[in-house]
């Protein structure tokens, strides 16, 4: 049986979170499963923002629950406490979306020094998926959804110097590296969740019109290329609402199984709601680069699976 994002059923009974359900493909997943019933925890940085969000989704689903709860993953210590919140207030995690991101910036630092892309893509999604990994697996049948992009075809760990400080910064390289780790840490947490009916999955969403794209002009204060980038994603780009769809797929499909990849389809413009499986690079399958760079997560974050 095909999917199809108009046969879901109700999710009432489920909780989710979504980190970064303040905007872009967040707050449209977030969105839809307030439409199924669902408890939904909007993970966000900017709780003003997360208010607003929380407040125009309520509008349309007055009957939703939406709990909004402080997480920024560029910053350890609140990842901790987020988790330690939430696992003490809920026993049952049956949806986590690392869903919020970086895209081609600057070169900044997080609170604990790493490079923010590398820091915020993959290392806060990791400490975060590990401290919340006892209330997931305790959890019949959960899912981890973790959201890469089509640019992890390009990417490259460099696994002696991840955060580029003896080497000069690409905000593109950094930016593909986070997302090739990404999968890297999808596939590998699959190999050790083996024993349990916790799958991990993945998604990306194409080219979808978000905050993301123009993010690192802003910061560069870069007005024309801006302009330029807004155009580009005009004529390209879908809307957030059709690039949630690979990630709600991911997350609800009933065949899905552990280490599935999802994504839109050929045709996406003509059919946006109908995302499938789609391939990745032979660096996001390899094994030893997995491995190595799960251990160095642990050390970076001090996070250690109890798998």
């Amino acid at each position: 049986m095909s999917w199809s994002i108009n046969t879901i059923p109700s999710q009432k009974g489920r909780i989710v979170v979504i980190t970064g359900a303040n905007s872009g493909l967040g707050f449209e997943t977030t969105k839809f499963f307030a439409s199924k019933e669902t408890t939904v925890v909007m993970a966000c940085r900017d709780l003003q923002n997360g208010e607003v969000a929380r407040e125009l989704i309520m509008q349309e689903y007055p009957e939703a629950d939406l709990s909004l709860m402080l997480l920024d993953l560029a910053d350890l210590s609140s990842i901790q406490s987020f988790a330690k919140i939430f696992n003490e207030k809920y026993d049952r995690l049956d949806i986590l979306f690392n869903n919020a991101g970086l895209m081609a910036i600057p070169k900044t630092i997080t609170m604990d020094g790493f490079e923010a892309q590398f820091g915020v893509n993959h290392l806060g999604h990791f400490a975060l998926t590990g401290q919340l990994l006892d209330t997931i697996l305790a959890t019949e049948k959960s899912r981890i959804v973790t959201i890469s992009s089509v640019f992890h075809y390009i990417g490259k760990i460099n696994i002696g110097d991840p955060m580029a400080e003896n080497r000069r910064y690409s905000k593109w390289g950094g930016y593909t590296q986070s997302k090739l780790a990404n999968l890297l840490f999808t596939f590998e947490l699959q190999r050790r969740l083996q024993n349990h009916s916790t799958i991990a999955v993945a998604a990306h969403p194409g080219y979808a019109t978000t905050h993301l794209q123009t993010r690192g002009t802003e910061m560069e204060n870069r007005g024309f290329r801006k302009r330029v980038v807004q155009f580009i994603t005009f004529i390209m780009g879908v809307s957030a609402k059709s690039g949630s769809y690979p990630q709600i797929r991911a997350a609800t499909d009933p065949e899905s199984k552990g280490g599935d990849y999802y994504g839109p389809g050929l045709f996406n413009y003509l059919f946006p709601r109908r995302p499938r499986k789609v391939w990745s690079t032979r660096r996001a399958n390899d094994t030893e680069m997995a491995e190595s760079l799960w251990e160095l997560s642990e050390e970076f974050t001090g996070v250690t699976y109890k798998l």
